[in-house]
């Protein structure tokens, strides 16, 4: 399983060995992106599947190893790092129960839920509680942990699910959080459509031809984090999912994210360099990035070749994710 681990680790990653590759030095003849550009998907809100009321009370296995009863669903909480299970929420109709949210939340129809993560990704207990959940949904990617313990404590039912973050996970997530709901037939018709769309996005990368190579960058211009992607980042999967090939994987790093280098990224040699759009704004945009030492001196920092997406889309593997390899295909390819 591939996990992206969270941005609280990335600091903390150490550099993974590089070892030598023979890359092309010319881009791919599939390759029709010439400067930057930004992936939008199609929709920038969610798309719920038709309403199905909720059959409950259900008991569900939490991910932490506990068995939890849900008795009702009118007042949800969804809180991860990523904004995947309150997407995941909306996108089964049940989002106007939704009466708390994180921060990474961040698609219109959730504009108007209260916050309930202070600091950006900490949750809070108290702003929680006043919000009078009937059931919380969350992972182990957001704490502290002691904050669910509390909940419990206070009698509120708290659903642990995987943290993990895959392409070929999203089905199972979706279903899990449409079980502890009570709406199993709602979580099957939205996985339908999701892989449906997964499919249609895989299937608009080139083939027989050379794959492009893409990098994805985590770049923090004002925390001072400057970091290359690996294997297990979640950007790798995405890359994959549009025909590249994930430089960071092809040199040898071993880890999901270590500090860039210059050596490394000469070495590397991407075509095509990726980033979150509010991290490219943080380092100043494209000029910015290519003042980061070997970032110009790439093909892709020669020809401008940056390509951003969303912050709340790129990495949540969430029901909207064909819609973000579609959009990074059109980008790359002219699809």
């Amino acid at each position: 399983m591939r996990r992206l681990v969270p941005l609280v680790a990335l600091v903390l990653a150490g550099c993974g060995g590089v070892a030598g590759s023979t890359v092309p030095t010319s881009p791919p003849a599939t390759l029709t992106l010439d400067g930057p550009a930004t992936a939008r998907i199609a929709h920038e809100d969610v798309r719920p599947v038709d309403p199905v009321t909720p059959r409950l009370p259900v008991t569900v296995d939490s991910f932490d190893g506990e068995a939890v009863t849900v008795s009702s669903v009118d007042r949800i909480v969804a809180v991860d790092l990523y904004g995947t299970l309150g997407e995941i929420v909306f996108s089964l109709g049940l989002g106007d129960d939704v009466v708390g949210r994180d921060s990474s939340t961040g698609f219109p129809s959730a504009a108007d839920v209260p916050v309930v993560t202070s600091g950006g990704h900490d949750l809070n207990a108290e702003a929680i509680l006043d919000l009078n959940p009937t059931v919380v949904l969350t992972d182990t990617s957001i704490g502290p942990p002691e904050v669910p313990q509390q909940l419990r404590a206070a009698g509120v039912p708290v659903v642990f699910f995987d943290p993990t973050r895959t392409l070929d996970g999203v089905p199972d997530q979706i279903r899990a959080v449409a079980a502890a709901l009570g709406v199993p037939p709602a979580g099957d018709a939205l996985v339908d459509r999701v892989t449906g769309e997964i499919d249609a996005a895989r299937a608009l990368a080139p083939t027989g031809s050379s794959a492009p190579r893409i990098t994805f960058l985590y770049v923090r211009g004002t925390a001072g984090v400057y970091l290359m992607a690996g294997p297990d980042s979640g950007a790798d999967a995405m890359i994959r999912a549009v025909g590249g090939v994930d430089v960071g994987t092809d040199i040898g790093l071993d880890q999901p994210f270590v500090p860039i280098t210059s050596e490394a990224l000469l070495n590397a040699r991407p075509d095509v360099i990726l980033v979150l759009s509010k991290g490219l704004d943080s380092v100043g945009g494209v000029d910015g990035l290519l003042r980061i030492p070997g970032v110009g001196l790439t093909p892709a920092g020669e020809h401008r070749r940056i390509v951003d997406v969303d912050d709340t889309d790129l990495l949540s593997f969430g029901p909207r994710v064909g819609e973000t390899i579609t959009a990074l295909a059109s980008v790359l390819y002219g699809s």
